[in-house]
């Protein structure tokens, strides 16, 4: 999704470059990602004891309530995705396409929200934390419904085609939708040991898609799949296996924003980093 809101606010005396109309993946969109780092580093982040003012606190709680009402979005978007593949039902299909240009505008407005907040100048760090977790998982959970409404325009391929699902893509779908089920509800209770069971089940979902391929590229050798869909097999399960990876990302904020530490995942597993 374009990140296109022209000029943001002055905060803390310095400006930002204006950004206009920005595509995925291009230097306006990492501005969510490095802004965070950026403003850390304006600011005397303090350990100790909150001293914030009512409004700060009734913005934040609003701000936590509204990224939580975007994940139960989220969570049953990618639901009816996966739901319109499996059933062929092509009107699901446009529902979910109509659904995902509303989370994209609720995206824009719970961060135009996080920059105000940001702009008050609270430095108390496990606050700042909560600002900056809140905007890492909005871009998530935008990312999300994104890859749900690639998911949903498979569904006229493979009705199309007329040929079932694999059992092992059902398995792996239902992995998936419990890992962001998981994540949503670990934002929700900033729960760090649920985060943390969703964090041991990443590597669980790539082996399903490694399945799903061999199983895949065996019955095309055999003359019983046909390439296209083939195809359309390897867009959801590859689809579904960077919702995954999203979640974890989730995660991985809920436990950043409760212990100052930040995960980060190698060939060895899940490692936690030093204090930021």
């Amino acid at each position: 999704m374009a990140w296109n809101e022209g000029r943001p606010e002055l905060l803390f005396g310095f400006d930002f470059v204006e950004i206009a109309a920005c595509p995925a993946g291009s230097v306006g969109d990492t501005w969510r990602w490095c802004f965070q780092y950026y403003l850390v580093s304006m600011l005397t982040v303090s350990e100790g004891p909150p001293m914030m003012d009512t409004d700060f606190t009734q913005r934040l709680a609003q701000l936590h309530h509204d990224i939580n009402e975007q994940g139960s979005r989220v969570v049953a978007l990618a639901l009816r995705a996966f739901d319109a593949v499996f059933d062929g039902d092509a009107a699901m299909a446009r529902q979910v396409l109509t659904e995902d240009d509303l989370i994209d505008r609720v995206d824009v407005e719970i961060e135009k929200a996080a920059v105000g907040l940001l702009s008050m100048g609270v430095t108390e760090a496990k606050s700042v934390r909560m600002v900056l977790t809140i905007v890492k998982v909005n871009n998530e959970l935008e990312r999300i419904a994104d890859l749900a409404a690639n998911i949903a325009e498979q569904v006229v391929l493979v009705a199309h085609l007329n040929e079932p699902l694999p059992a092992t893509m059902r398995v792996m779908v239902n992995s998936v939708i419990g890992m962001l089920r998981d994540a949503t509800r670990s934002m929700r209770e900033l729960d760090v040991k649920r985060a943390r069971a969703v964090l041991a089940s990443d590597d669980l979902v790539e082996e399903f898609k490694g399945t799903i391929m061999r199983e895949a590229q065996e019955h095309f050798a055999a003359g019983e799949y046909s390439l296209d869909f083939v195809l359309a097999m390897w867009r959801i399960a590859a689809s579904a296996n960077r919702i995954s990876g999203h979640t974890t990302n989730i995660c991985e904020q809920v436990i950043y924003v409760e212990s100052g530490k930040i995960f980060r995942h190698s060939a060895e597993g899940w490692s936690e980093g030093v204090d930021t």
